[in-house]
């Protein structure tokens, strides 16, 4: 008995030693990744799950003797729209990617594209502008890390904002009273028109429209398309009021640290890539949304220049207004929204009304 009890302990001994080295040796690294919206119809996902995924992938199993494993939670199936942020936070996350539209308290200033609307048509130029206006600004990199334990890893946006109705208008007079959607920092734009502004979200759109909780949505072709939004809502009318740069892709601070350097690198590299082929990603779902509207059946419109224009002058305060709220709020509000004005100047985009902020 006493030598069964021997082996027995040396067996288990052997075990424990060995199950230590493994853990001590062990190269592969399990990640959770997410968002709340659906891979598909939002570019920003696709591109975290067809691009940045594979690609840190591939680079981790080719450059380093680790390798990376992502467990990928989209559509909402590990946080929802509204709480990516606090998910990574936390740490339930690893990474996340998400629309900083729906943190308008935490992230109020980084929706500054919104605050200046009918700005660059064109993904590229919205990007471009984004990423100067951080640059210029570190404390908008800053806050991630010192307010929220997170490294952003990179920007990525929307496509041009368009609006999709139920029913067929004519006049901006026509929109006055209608209850129409939008993300929250958008809402501001529907005052010109005297339209109904409901705060909601891409997943609750389909059948928002559907049972006329709304008869309106302040959406881009990609998701429009993506979401089928053309069923309960056909016709869709080109404003322009531009593409924005307010998604983030984000990473827990501890659990990157806890990475080998050359994990962290190429990471940090993947994410750069990963904003820096946003602009083309979203132009091409531009045209392929808007082409395949058509193909559904979708009867697409576009306002007149003027209509614009005036569109764009009554929110001519607006810049202004909301750049004084975040420096209300101890943050650099006048600094970025001078910064994004000239930035997108700078991409050589005619604005149909050119905004100012003193």
């Amino acid at each position: 008995m006493a030598t069964l009890a021997f082996l027995r302990g040396t067996t288990l001994a052997a075990a424990a030693l060995t199950l230590g080295s493994g853990a001590a040796l062990a190269d592969d690294f399990t990640l959770r990744i997410g968002a709340g919206h659906p891979n598909g119809p939002t570019v920003y996902v696709s591109d975290v799950a067809d691009f940045f995924v594979p690609e840190v992938v591939r680079r981790v199993e080719e450059e380093t003797d680790h390798t990376i494993t992502f467990v990928e939670g989209y559509g909402g199936s590990i946080a929802g729209v509204a709480e990516t942020l606090e998910s990574v936070e936390n740490g339930i996350l690893d990474i996340g990617a998400y629309c900083m539209c729906f943190e308008p308290a935490k992230l109020f200033l980084h929706n500054f594209p919104y605050y200046a609307p009918f700005g660059p048509q064109d993904s590229e130029q919205q990007m471009a502008a984004a990423r100067a206006v951080y640059d210029q600004v570190p404390w908008l990199e800053e806050q991630f890390t010192a307010e929220y334990g997170q490294v952003l890893l990179g920007l990525h946006g929307w496509d041009n904002y368009h609006l999709g109705t139920t029913d067929p208008w004519e006049t901006v007079e026509d929109l006055q009273g209608v209850k129409i959607g939008g993300a929250g920092p958008n809402l501001p734009w529907l005052e010109f028109a005297g339209a109904q502004p409901v705060q909601s979200t891409l997943p609750d759109g389909y059948l928002s429209l559907q049972t006329g909780v709304y008869n309106g949505w302040l959406m881009f072709p990609s998701a429009y398309l993506g979401f089928r939004f053309y069923e309960p809502a056909p016709h869709y009318t080109l404003i322009g009021f531009g593409a924005m740069g307010v998604n983030a892709l984000t990473m827990n601070e501890r659990s990157l640290s806890r990475l080998p350097e050359d994990v962290q690198a190429i990471i940090l590299e993947v994410g750069a890539a990963y904003e820096a082929q946003a602009g083309t990603s979203l132009n091409a779902r531009q045209v392929s949304g808007l082409e395949g509207l058509a193909e559904a059946g979708a009867m697409i419109s576009e306002i007149e220049p003027e209509v614009r224009s005036g569109w764009a002058e009554s929110l001519a305060s607006f810049p202004g207004q909301q750049a004084a709220e975040a420096d209300s709020r101890g943050m650099p509000g006048t600094e970025v929204m001078q910064a994004y004005l000239s930035a997108v100047d700078e991409t050589g985009y005619e604005w149909p009304y050119t905004y100012t902020v003193e």
